[in-house]
């Protein structure tokens, strides 16, 4: 029973995620907002809402104690990192594996792949001590929004062409029907924790692996589906810039707003897997972008993309199935 509503929940969660990120970005348009600008902000955040309600959610669970702490804790931690891991891997060999060719420019690299790096180092130096605190939740907070002024400063916002003006009626629409989809998004992403504890409860596995293998890969797929259109639309830009402006999100916005509202304890297996790997990888990425292939990638470097994940998952269930 467990199982079916969470996987009806998910469901919705990804249906009512979908629904408000068209409606943002409807938003953004209207106003103008530059396509590189939308991709590492407004996309970027929009399909990192099932991880940032899920933090919001647990959070608010773990304050009225009417989610267990510690399954918590490490389930939400679990499934923000495992996203960004499927993201920054998995997602992007599916990227190359179907554009075939993509050159980054070096201003491009630099802008994404160097504070998607810095996010995951200062999550991972304050959980050093074994948990994020409320005072953690709030450097992590502050950083985004110096990321964000940073993002919006650095790149140019188009302008609205002439003879289209912004029409205020469809705007306002939108951003109502933006709001309705978030209050969907918040109602299943409590559902599909709820569901998980009691999966946690049932196996003998860790709430961190659960969250990995479940919201870790579900709450994943707003990017999927935005890579898909970007490919369609022959937009590289935009699929790379949501995949990695979702992995600052994730651990800035999701993990930092979770800290806020109740903090964390960070299981074993975040603080000496999850996160130096996933640090490892996007340092080992940037290198290899920028060092090796000079910003050319090709199908014949999905592969490693892709190989990367699953060795990251196999490394946590060896050494941390119970964590």
């Amino acid at each position: 029973m467990a199982v079916l509503v969470g996987g009806v929940s998910l469901y919705l969660l990804l249906v009512s995620t979908r629904v408000t990120v068209q409606r943002l970005v409807n938003v953004a348009q209207g106003y103008g907002v530059s396509e590189s600008v939308i991709g590492l902000t407004v996309v970027a955040v929009g399909t990192s809402l099932p991880e940032i309600s899920a933090n919001a959610t647990a959070s608010v669970g773990i304050l009225t104690g009417a989610l267990d702490a510690g399954v918590a804790s490490a389930t939400v931690l679990g499934g923000s990192i495992g996203s960004s891991v499927v993201q920054q891997t998995l997602l992007v060999g599916v990227f190359l594996f179907a554009a075939g060719e993509v050159t980054l420019s070096r201003s491009f690299v630099r802008s994404s792949y160097v504070p998607m790096m810095l996010s995951a180092a200062l999550v991972l130096a304050l959980s050093a001590d074994g948990e994020i605190a409320r005072l953690d939740g709030l450097l992590l907070v502050g950083a985004f929004l110096v990321y964000l002024y940073y993002t919006y400063d650095r790149r140019e916002r188009a302008t609205v062409p002439e003879g289209l003006e912004v029409r205020n009626v469809g705007v306002r629409t939108d951003a109502a029907i933006a709001l309705g989809g978030l209050a969907v998004v918040l109602a299943s992403a409590y559902l599909v924790l709820s569901a998980l504890e009691v999966l946690v409860a049932s196996l003998d596995l860790g709430g961190s692996l659960v969250g990995i293998a479940t919201l870790g890969v579900g709450t994943a797929l707003p990017e999927l589906s935005t890579v898909g259109e970007s490919i369609r639309r022959k937009r590289p830009t935009l699929a790379l810039g949501t995949l990695v402006g979702s992995n600052v999100v994730n651990l800035l916005v999701a993990v930092g707003l979770g800290g806020v509202i109740s903090g964390y304890s960070v299981p074993d297996a975040v603080l000496y897997w999850d996160l130096p790997v996933m640090l490892a990888i996007g340092v080992g990425a940037f290198i290899y972008v920028t060092r090796v292939t000079d910003g050319e990638l090709n199908r014949r470097d999905a592969s490693t993309f892709v190989v990367a994940y699953f060795g990251f998952v196999a490394g946590h269930l060896l050494l941390f199935p119970s964590s």
